[in-house]
């Protein structure tokens, strides 16, 4: 269902000129990095589940972490960028065109791509100058970087606070960046003298709201607040939320309700209609 949902946002804005727009182009994005996402890890963790044979090797592990690790981050830029720029189109409508154009968001996009690229990167490679020994059975539905650490046999403390260090710089600037923007769009929204239009803004801004919330409040459970023995099973918990849920969620909340993607959607059957 994630997939699919994703899958379909993807093609509907390829072929939707009435789509190609920052928001929607932001948005394709977004479904792009949720597929990967959920290809990195739903597999495995399935196989884990139905066939109780979760084996993967330690270069398939390294691998899995890494994609993990930038498929995570670059969603959290790309979040951040999506609210900048419902900021900018609600707050300041008349310049919106000029600061958010096309090439303004392929420019931002790439950024977030090659952020979330080179953290991961820089992540990995301090987790490759461990050494590991004893137990190699990890205690989760996938490879993630604190059950890893907690397999090194060398002391591992500077590298576990530089990995948290990264976490909280991406994480908390981020989500308060988002949490401002959507302060103002609030207070905006306030001043629509409309009944109708502020309820439709709010029902809006809630559910954007609630899935950046989710997303972000487990992040900083898993990697930024530290982890000892019995929170390892709530931390299983929670990461399911980022990992199943919120790619669940998101076509669902950030596009399937639009009325646009559904008008496009509606057009494009009927075109596949006419051509048979």
């Amino acid at each position: 269902m994630p997939m699919a949902g994703n899958a379909l946002i993807i093609k509907l804005v390829i072929v939707s000129p009435e789509l190609w727009s920052p928001m929607y182009f932001l948005l394709s994005h977004l479904s792009v990095d949720e597929i990967l996402f959920t290809t990195n890890i739903t597999p495995n963790m399935l196989n884990s589940l139905l066939r109780e044979d979760g084996s993967i090797s330690i270069e398939g592990c390294f691998v899995q972490i890494f994609l993990l690790g930038c498929f995570t981050v670059t969603e959290c830029f790309l979040l951040a960028i999506k609210s900048y720029d419902r900021y900018l189109a609600i707050c300041i409508p008349l310049n919106y065109h000029s600061l958010m154009s096309l090439r303004r968001c392929n420019q931002l996009s790439f950024g977030a791509w090659m952020g979330g690229l080179t953290l991961s990167a820089v992540s990995c490679f301090l987790i490759d100058l461990l050494q590991f020994c004893g137990s190699n059975v990890i205690d989760h539905y996938f490879c993630d970087f604190p059950l890893l650490l907690q397999k090194s046999c060398t002391d591992s403390y500077i590298i576990e606070t530089e990995i948290r260090t990264f976490s909280i710089l991406v994480t908390l600037p981020i989500f308060l960046f988002i949490c401002l923007t959507y302060m103002y769009i609030i207070f905006t929204i306030l001043k629509i003298p409309s009944t109708k239009g502020k309820k439709k803004g709010f029902s809006t801004c809630s559910s954007h709201l609630m899935v950046v919330s989710m997303y972000y409040a487990t992040l900083v459970a898993i990697y930024v607040v530290p982890t000892k023995g019995h929170q390892y099973n709530l931390n299983k918990i929670l990461s399911l939320l980022y990992t199943v849920a919120t790619p669940l969620l998101n076509p669902l909340i950030y596009s399937l309700r639009n009325k646009a993607i559904k008008c496009a959607l509606d057009n494009a059957i009927k075109k596949k209609l006419v051509v048979r």
